[in-house]
């Protein structure tokens, strides 16, 4: 038993180094189970959750053995690449909402979008998914945009809302549904091809986006103003209901 395990663990450190090639992650700074998770994250994004373990485990450059060693099942290693994406989109919002606060340029980030194609098909794919578990991950950047939009409006670069989280729930919704129809009507000759998604989506929506979020739409209020005068106790610009008389 003893020499079995020794072989064993001699496979899998062998199976640990890196394969040459670019990885969502410098490919040298992953264990095995990270590349195996990064390696499902890319793969997910194009084919969807049907892909086998067996291409995942081909991917990573590892057995597929060596898979259901780290993760037990596909749903499970799916459950981490689930929380290693919103993980890493809330790490990029934060960072975005750093660099804004700064009065640095954004243009620097804009070309960076390309890099993280992987996580914006991903996204995608848990859309089209329409499972329960698709369902839960959709819920968890919503809860999630609440939190980081709010420290942009802390940090002074987001104006304050009536209602954090409806609005949160809005533009992330707003935004995954943008994307979606972009990739259905337009759909890339490539689906593998991640980094085309993304920059046709960024090349059609960043400067309507952009201007929109930036300069507004309508010219007065009043559109705002008659709807207020129908809802109940509406919350303040600070987001605090007014007392009860």
């Amino acid at each position: 038993m003893l020499n079995m395990r020794s072989a064993e663990d001699a496979q899998e450190q062998a199976e640990a180094t890196p394969p040459s090639g670019d990885g969502v992650r410098a490919a040298t700074d992953l264990t095995a189970r990270a590349r195996i998770r990064d390696a499902a994250v890319r793969r997910f994004a194009v084919e969807g959750f049907g892909a086998s373990v067996r291409t995942i485990a081909a991917d990573a450059g590892v057995s597929a053995g060596l898979v259901m060693h780290h993760f037990g099942s596909k749903d499970k290693l799916r459950a981490e690449c689930d929380a290693d994406v919103l993980a890493t989109i809330r790490r990029l919002k934060r960072e975005n909402v750093a660099v804004a606060a700064a009065g640095q340029s954004f243009f620097q980030r804009f070309a960076a979008a390309e890099e993280n194609a992987a996580l914006v098909g991903y996204i995608l794919r848990s859309m089209q998914d329409g499972s329960p578990l698709a369902r839960e991950f959709i819920d968890h950047m919503v809860t999630d945009s609440v939190s980081y939009t709010r420290e942009g409006v802390a940090a002074g670069v987001i104006v304050p809302s009536r209602d954090e989280a409806a609005r949160a729930r809005y533009l992330t919704l707003s935004s995954l549904g943008a994307l979606l129809l972009e990739v259905t009507l337009s759909p890339p000759s490539d689906p593998a091809d991640l980094a085309a998604i993304v920059r046709s989506y960024l090349t059609n929506s960043y400067l309507p986006m952009l201007e929109l979020f930036t300069e507004g739409f309508l010219t007065s209020r009043r559109m705002l103003d008659e709807y207020l005068l129908y809802v109940p106790d509406p919350p303040s610009q600070d987001g605090v209901a007014p007392a009860q008389g």
